[in-house]
């Protein structure tokens, strides 16, 4: 068979969209990493959360090799990844009020934490009270989101705002409304989404620019290494132990 004329297509779409918040996001991600820097440096802890496959930016930077050991992922029941059933009941649950606040109220998070809120079109309920509720509390909040849905669609908040109005930064994906790069002839619904891609991206790159200015601190990052390596079980042992205090994934 011969090169697929749409996957390249994709790759094209994905690679540009990477360009683009490369270039224009550089200084929202510097100042994200700082935030994060600033947390563990002050002995304050780092969350992510998303909803739907927005969670799945959240996880990619959870527990994972080459990642911080101290980012958490603040989960909320039935809307992290596709294991609620049925799969649209996690759609209804960003919609619900007070859902966000009561997480929040009994979450380990408190004042001078770091708290990343991933929502693609940063529009429904749940994300917006995160933040809303979040900065009440006194954390810090990074929403990564796709700047365009606030223009372009209604908010399902009862304020009428949406995630990027309630973050102290904000990383804007770029992703167009509708999230799908490709359309075709014969097909009637444009598809080939790539907020994931892009998403996970300005997160790893957000993660990189903390380590560095941890390294600029005089601070070792406190990364945990691939437990498939010679010598990694043991290495995330010991950042295990020393951070304990801080993670909220071992109970």
């Amino acid at each position: 068979m011969g090169e697929s004329k749409l996957a390249g297509q994709f790759f094209d779409a994905a690679i540009g969209l990477l360009q683009k918040v490369r270039d224009e996001e550089a200084d929202a991600v510097a100042e994200a990493g700082a935030a994060i820097a600033e947390a563990v440096a002050s002995g304050n802890r780092l969350f992510a959360f998303g909803a739907g496959h927005s969670s799945l930016a959240a996880q990619d930077v959870v527990y994972r090799a080459g990642g911080l050991a101290l980012m958490n992922l603040l989960a909320v029941p039935g809307v992290v990844g596709v294991d609620v059933m049925p799969a649209t009941l996690g759609s209804a649950l960003e919609r619900v009020d007070g859902l966000a606040g009561a997480v929040l109220d009994s979450s380990p998070a408190r004042a001078g934490d770091v708290l990343i809120i991933i929502s693609l079109s940063g529009r429904n309920a749940l994300p917006v009270e995160m933040a809303m509720n979040a900065r009440a509390l006194g954390l810090t909040v990074i929403g990564v989101t796709s700047v365009a849905y606030a223009t372009e669609t209604r908010s399902r908040h009862v304020s009428g705002s949406y995630l990027k109005d309630h973050c102290d930064i904000v990383l804007d994906s770029k992703i167009a409304v509708g999230d799908a790069e490709l359309t075709h002839e014969g097909i009637e619904a444009p598809f080939a989404p790539a907020s994931t891609v892009v998403t996970s991206a300005l997160m790893q790159a957000t993660m990189a620019a903390a380590a560095e200015d941890l390294v600029r601190r005089g601070i070792e990052p406190p990364l945990l290494r691939s437990g498939n390596v010679d010598g990694g079980h043991e290495w995330n042992g010991r950042v295990m132990t020393e951070y304990g205090d801080r993670i909220f994934f071992r109970h």
